[in-house]
């Protein structure tokens, strides 16, 4: 059975799921990643969604405000062994949903080249490639999307 909930960064399960994330992003982004992990501090991260496959915690995603008509999507995560069932897509449309709700026209993202699996999925969610957006607009290694909300 799977369950998705709206939390926000203080749930427990969020942070382990966390963890196991930046585990696996201090590798794959090898000498950038303290560059990036500035960016992804939990604090104030007030919209959290965590799905649960039985009362497992599996995937989890979050937005915050990147300014009064876009959120960001932030710590974008599932467990390794639970890859290629589409809860990653799953998480992502309830993040949309919910910027929906709170009044953004538009969910814009980064993501890193070597995040070969990222950027498909955003791709096959009709994410938009777009120009780097600060802080990121120097990182080689930086890929940025948007998707507009539809109305």
């Amino acid at each position: 059975m799977i369950r998705i909930i709206r939390t926000d960064s203080s749930d427990t399960d969020f942070i382990e799921l966390v963890k196991e994330l930046d585990k696996y992003l201090a590798v794959k982004d090898g000498d950038e990643h303290e560059f990036y992990d500035q960016f992804n501090k939990l604090d104030s991260i007030k919209h959290v969604v965590i799905l649960y496959k039985e009362k497992e915690p599996v995937a989890c995603g979050a937005i915050k405000e990147y300014n009064e008509d876009a959120v960001e999507i932030k710590r974008m995560f599932v467990k390794p062994e639970e890859r290629n069932k589409g809860y990653a897509s799953k998480v992502l449309r309830i993040l949309e949903l919910w910027a929906k709700e709170l009044g953004y026209e538009k969910c814009i993202l980064e993501t890193g080249a070597r995040q070969i699996e990222a950027i498909g999925l955003y791709k096959r969610n009709n994410y938009k490639e777009i120009h780097k957006y600060p802080p990121y607009e120097k990182m080689e290694n930086s890929h940025c999307f948007e998707k507009v909300l539809a109305n």
